[in-house]
């Protein structure tokens, strides 16, 4: 699991994202992402952590089961590029059709590029 600071839980949160925010496609995925730091003074480390939500359809599949599965192996990748995301952003992963053939590496790797288009990791 994320930790709790680093999950986005709330309807307003998610909606915001959603209208504000701006959008990246890969195959797998659709990123959402909405930077809550004014842009004129740098974020102080600890104050907004960057929080992530997922968002997966049942047109994806009907099994909850694949669902599921799919929604742990983006936690994982996640989790792992988490310390080179930069705080003060709000994320939402879109998980598109082509979800369900793609392993752990696949995803790991399109969310990274995703991130990187995005110029939310460090040193991008």
């Amino acid at each position: 699991m994320l930790p709790i600071q680093n999950r986005l839980r709330h309807r307003r949160d998610f909606s915001r994202v959603y209208q504000r925010g701006t959008r990246l496609n890969s195959l797998a995925l659709s990123l959402r992402a909405y930077s809550r730091v004014k842009q004129a003074h740098p974020p102080e480390e600890s104050s907004h952590p960057v929080r992530i939500g997922f968002s997966i359809s049942q047109k994806i599949s009907k099994r909850a089961v694949i669902r599921n599965r799919i929604k742990r192996r983006l936690r994982a990748a996640f989790r792992q590029l988490l310390p080179r995301v930069q705080d003060g952003w709000d994320l939402i992963l879109v998980v598109r059709p082509d979800a369900v053939e793609c392993d752990y590496l696949e995803f790991l790797q399109q969310l990274e590029q995703l991130l990187a288009q995005a110029n939310i990791l460090h040193g991008n």
